[in-house]
């Protein structure tokens, strides 16, 4: 399995509701465990993830913080524009460690996928490290 969303591979954060100088959207995918992206309040939250290359996609992991709702969309074209809901998933609730889910997309094509964070057990949430497995 390769790990297609690293920005050494060619991926982009080409969207995102919310930024920070120090908690800055790019964070998600640097490859940093150190660094991440906060948001900024409110929600929904969202971040868009630009595939190097248009891939079939086995999984997703995020290593966030306070999510609680998550919803993952894939669009498959090359602009960002229309997108199709592939899962919603709920996320327990890791009081002073970060959540790591895994979660299964079954071969899901895309060139994109957006993160909506619907919902989040605190005012703000933080997203560590996504990874996208094909």
């Amino acid at each position: 399995m390769i790990d297609q969303s690293l920005n050494s591979l060619g991926a982009k954060v080409v969207l995102a509701s919310s930024s920070d100088d120090t908690h800055c959207p790019e964070n998600i995918i640097d490859g940093n465990p150190e660094t991440f992206w906060m948001s900024t309040g409110m929600y929904p939250q969202e971040f868009v993830v630009a595939l190097a290359q248009p891939s079939t996609i086995a999984a997703v992991t995020l290593e966030s913080y306070n999510v609680k709702t998550l919803k993952i969309e894939r669009n498959t074209s090359d602009k960002a524009s229309h997108f199709e809901p592939v899962t919603i998933k709920e996320f327990e609730h890791t009081e002073g460690h970060l959540q790591s889910n895994t979660i299964a997309l079954k071969g899901a094509s895309c060139t994109h996928l957006r993160f909506i964070i619907s919902s989040g057990y605190d005012h703000f949430v933080s997203v560590h490290r996504v990874t996208v497995e094909s």
